[in-house]
């Protein structure tokens, strides 16, 4: 199943999951995007989400407005879907219209792959990205081990390019896999201070000292967390 995060109150961006593209909120065309591959539910604290999601034929769950981050807000909607603890969840975030489906499937099969690892919480994936793009700290970097573990993940660039000749940063995308079990364990840990400093959910995984798996993925979908972004959505959904 894929369950989609949609606060309605963003600081950054106020009611950004229903910012318009191409005559569609953004939610809706994220949801739409990846319909073709699992049942697909929308998980908000906004009643006017879930009545623009109905409307455009998509399932949505109201949840509480208490949530500290998409994970929570998606393990209070698999409980109350009442999911089996092996079935496969992937967490798509609303900000992203334009998500390919063969990145989706690339996180399915991680996370059936890494079902049975009880020190994996979570499966996630990254693309190449250029070194002034790494600049921007709305991109969230990654760096790895040789076998595809997260080492950590910033806002800031990392690996810092002492000599600077270093160009090909691994940007994340803000896309999980879960078990209904893994999240469960993941959402029982308590918030970790690099948590809030860096407003990075995956790092409580790392901070109790669980592991985040990684893919590489090609994609040309970004995710939308300014007007900037808006504007440029627009311009891509019109080629």
């Amino acid at each position: 199943m894929i369950i989609i995060p949609a606060r309605i109150g963003s600081s950054r961006f106020p009611n950004k999951v229903l910012a318009d593209i191409g005559g569609m909120p953004m939610v809706v065309r994220t949801a739409k995007a990846v319909e073709g591959i699992d049942d697909v539910v929308i998980a908000t604290d906004s009643q006017e989400v879930i009545d623009i999601a109905r409307e455009h034929g998509i399932q949505a769950i109201l949840t509480s407005s208490e949530h500290q981050s998409g994970t929570d807000r998606i393990y209070e909607a698999a409980q109350k879907l009442d999911l089996d603890e092996n079935e496969i969840i992937i967490n798509v975030q609303g900000d992203e219209p334009f998500i390919e489906t063969e990145v989706v499937q690339a996180i399915y099969d991680l996370t059936e792959k890494h079902q049975d690892n009880e020190r994996i919480l979570m499966n996630s994936c990254y693309k190449t990205i250029s070194n002034p793009e790494a600049d921007d700290p709305n991109i969230v970097k990654v760096i790895t081990d040789s076998d595809g573990i997260a080492l950590y993940f910033s806002r800031a660039k990392i690996p810092y390019p002492r000599d600077h000749h270093f160009n090909a940063y691994k940007g994340h995308l803000g896309i999980y896999g879960f078990t209904v079990r893994s999240l469960r364990n993941f959402c029982m840990l308590e918030p970790a201070p690099l948590e809030e400093i860096e407003k990075l959910e995956q790092l409580r995984a790392l901070y109790h000292g669980y592991e985040v798996a990684m893919t590489e993925v090609k994609t040309e979908s970004f995710g939308i967390d300014t007007m900037e972004d808006l504007e440029k959505a627009i311009r891509h959904h019109r080629l």
